[in-house]
């Protein structure tokens, strides 16, 4: 039971952090939009970072049982490697000019 406690709370926690930040963030009132993308960014790797200690917390201070941890470690690691993958794209090591294009060329012929 408690597994699944921290299986549904990291769940819902990636939807919040992934889904709805940029939702919230991407609001706009006629054609203003209310924030901006250093906030958004700021925001969701906060949230990641945030999330990623207290599941590393978890794994090696507050859980006693050795599936627990795991389970704390596995989603420290997800949390620790979107965070990565978030960071590479804001500081623009991850460039994703391929994807459209290819995206294009696969319209273009269908």
């Amino acid at each position: 039971m408690r597994r699944f406690l921290i299986h549904a709370a990291n769940g819902a926690l990636l939807v919040i952090i992934l889904i709805g930040i940029p939702a919230v963030t991407s609001a706009r009132f006629g054609s203003v939009r209310l924030s901006s993308d250093p906030q958004l960014q700021m925001l969701t790797m906060d949230g990641l970072g945030l999330v990623a200690a207290g599941n590393l917390a978890g794994a090696l201070l507050l859980r006693k049982d050795r599936k627990g941890r795991r389970a704390c470690a596995a989603w420290a690691l997800l949390f620790g490697l979107t965070l990565a993958a978030e960071f590479s794209y804001a500081r623009g090591y991850l460039d994703f000019t391929w994807l459209k294009r290819l995206l294009r060329w696969v319209q273009e012929r269908f």
